[in-house]
């Protein structure tokens, strides 16, 4: 398939984001021509959404030198005990599950080495490994009312939401690996949300808590004014 509507739909997130980067406030005090170009950007991101258009692959020997990190707290977020961690799965399911990383990966792997793409304007190469959300959901047993995911961290509180068609995308993964090797506490480790389909303040670090809902959940930067469904 073609990049362009790949490129199209990073540079109209991009756009739109790009100012709430630089202090937008969504339109809430007297800008609301800006809160239409974020509106026009979930509309635009979301129609160009496909279940069977797939990123495009790079060769391990592409990915990029450097790749930034961010967070929320003061300093990067670690677990005082890894051992006890624990990935709480519930909402609209069936089976509520409470899971290791262990527990995750038997639950399959993909690997595949992407295009990053941050709403500052960067992008970096880099390989990812993880378990298909998808995969997940189908063991919790996700019920048909649930329209929508919430991706809560141990990252002073933050999350995201996302639509489920996005989250059930098969390139849509709990990430436990980067760049062949366990992902670091700087990348999200013990488990992130990753995907090449969204800009990178989609793809929650640091998990904690998964849930399938009807209502849709906000985010730390969407309710900031950020583009909620921050498509590329």
């Amino acid at each position: 398939m073609s990049r362009k509507p790949t490129r199209r739909a990073f540079l109209a997130s991009g756009a739109a984001a790009a100012l709430a980067a630089c202090g937008w406030d969504g339109g809430r005090h007297g800008r609301p021509l800006l809160a239409d170009i974020s509106r026009f950007n979930d509309w635009f991101s979301e129609r160009l959404f496909s279940e069977t258009r797939l990123a495009p692959k790079f060769d391990p020997a592409d990915r990029s030198r450097s790749f930034p990190n961010y967070h929320i707290a003061a300093m990067t977020p670690r677990l005082a005990d890894p051992a006890a961690w624990r990935l709480e799965v519930g909402g609209l399911v069936r089976t509520p599950l409470s899971l290791t990383v262990d527990d995750v990966k038997q639950l399959g792997t993909e690997r595949y080495t992407v295009a990053h793409h941050c709403v500052e304007g960067w992008s970096a190469i880099a390989t990812w490994a993880g378990t298909p959300l998808r995969a997940l959901a189908a063991r919790a047993g996700v019920l048909p009312a649930a329209r929508y995911v919430r991706f809560d961290s141990f990252d002073r509180d933050y999350y995201n939401g996302w639509d489920l068609a996005s989250a059930m995308h098969p390139e849509t993964i709990l990430a436990f690996g980067f760049n062949d090797r366990p992902i670091m506490p700087e990348h999200g480790a013990p488990l992130r949300l990753y995907a090449p389909h969204k800009l990178g303040y989609k793809l929650t670090k640091y998990l904690t808590k998964i849930t399938f809902t009807t209502d849709r959940p906000g985010g730390y930067w969407e309710d900031q004014g950020y583009p909620w469904y921050g498509g590329v």
